[in-house]
């Protein structure tokens, strides 16, 4: 009966979805762009996935960033294998084709209508589904379930809140659960989350976080160097702020102030996370009276520069790679924090606020070995730690060592997630 009142609701709430995609679509144009994908309907396009390939699902940029590493050793070691990377967001989209190209299909996850799902598998037909972190939609699942296909959840997390909701229906849910053939845990507190809805143990396994998995390219490498050459021919110190959010960035640009009077040549490379904020980003740093060029206009930061924008996307690792010192956005405000290995990789000092209840393993080990310099939402706080990290040199080197030492003792998830895929894999 739950599920019979889903699928009544998901279909008599689609006019309001479209509506919302169409406003949304008035701040970033690439909403409206693909809505046929958005049903499942591929019949205009030229995209045509082959089949008995492998079907990978990353929502947004996170989760693509996640996959990063299984995606290419997928196509490293299996490359006769059909690689599709599905997601919900404009801007995973364009992390998916700057991160991979012509290597694999990229098309939208449909609304999980009954029938749009049904389409979307027809149109795909994968041998084997692997989902990133969080997504579960009960008609792709119960349609990859009707057909056999294997569904992995890799990397998964489950948040306390959404432990709690879950819980609330909690035979519902098992249902659902039940036909997911395996999850891999990223850590032991979401596989007890996993198990209080009375997921079959001996269908999960702890297997770490893929993000500890990440590499630094010689191409990446090459593209830092040239950058740094361009950008820094002074070699001016350079602080970033990526991944903020709407609240965040007055408190970042007000620190940036206080900081100036110190270090006048400082260049602060400031990163929102949501593409459909970059020109309200910009009349914001206008407003405050910095001096700023954006990255989208092909310009180069002079010595007058006191703040980028990086309105551009797909270019975060690059950013962090020409940096001294890094604050991690959505931390300021409770929105739960965003991934701090991808500065540790480069053993940047790494500054954050307190609100990363997203990553609570990773923070926890990062607080063990005072990897990270946790502040209270103000902009005085996050002045303070970046004077203190400027002028004190080595105190940022142990922050970044310490980082690092965490990023580097927490890798071999993808090896271990290797090992349960390959029977999948190899079929």
């Amino acid at each position: 009966m739950f599920f019979l009142l889903y699928n009544i609701l998901i279909y008599l709430i689609q006019p309001f979805i479209l509506l919302f995609t169409l406003f949304r679509s008035r701040k970033s144009p690439a909403y409206r762009q693909r809505l046929n994908e958005r049903y499942g309907i591929y019949k205009r396009n030229n995209i045509v996935p082959q089949p008995n390939g492998v079907l990978i699902h990353a929502a947004s940029v996170g989760e693509v960033m996640a996959a990063q590493p299984l995606v290419n050793t997928i196509l490293a070691e299996y490359p006769q294998l059909a690689l599709t990377i599905t997601t919900v967001t404009p801007t995973g989209s364009e992390r998916v084709k700057s991160a991979f190209g012509n290597r694999v299909t990229h098309i939208y996850l449909p609304y999980d209508t009954p029938t749009a799902m049904a389409r979307f598998i027809r149109f795909v037909q994968p041998k084997l589904c692997i989902v990133m972190e969080t997504e579960l939609w009960p008609n792709f699942i119960g349609q990859l379930a009707k057909r056999n296909i294997p569904l992995v959840i890799a990397n998964a997390r489950l948040s306390a809140r959404s432990a709690t909701r879950y819980g609330k229906l909690k035979k519902i849910v098992h249902q659902m659960l039940s036909q997911i053939t395996h999850i891999a845990a990223q850590d032991s507190i979401s596989a007890s989350r996993y198990l209080s809805l009375d997921y079959d143990k001996s269908r999960l396994s702890v297997m770490g976080n893929l993000k500890y998995d990440l590499s630094l390219s010689a191409v990446l490498q090459q593209q830092i160097a040239e950058l740094r050459q361009t950008w820094l021919p002074s070699k001016r110190p350079v602080w970033i702020a990526a991944s903020t959010h709407q609240g965040e960035d007055e408190i970042i640009l007000q620190a940036h102030h206080t900081l100036l009077h110190r270090y006048p040549d400082l260049l602060l490379l400031l990163v929102p996370r949501h593409p459909e904020r970059f020109q309200a980003v910009y009349d914001l740093i206008e407003k405050s009276g910095l001096s700023a060029v954006r990255r989208s206009a092909q310009q180069v930061p002079g010595a007058e520069t006191q703040v980028m924008l990086i309105d551009s996307m797909g270019e975060l690792m690059l950013m962090y790679g020409i940096s001294d010192i890094a604050f991690v956005g959505g931390s300021l405000l409770p929105i739960g924090g965003h991934n701090p290995l991808e500065p540790l990789a480069f053993k940047l000092p790494v500054i954050s606020g307190k609100h990363t209840f997203n990553f609570p393993e990773v923070f926890s080990a990062l607080r063990t070995v005072n990897g990270v310099i946790e502040i209270e939402s103000q902009s005085q706080a996050l002045a303070k730690q970046v004077d203190g990290l400027l002028s004190t040199p080595t105190l940022a080197q142990r922050y970044g060592e310490a980082g690092y030492q965490v990023l580097m003792e927490n890798r071999g998830a993808l090896d271990r997630l290797m090992l349960l895929l390959r029977p999948y894999l190899e079929k």
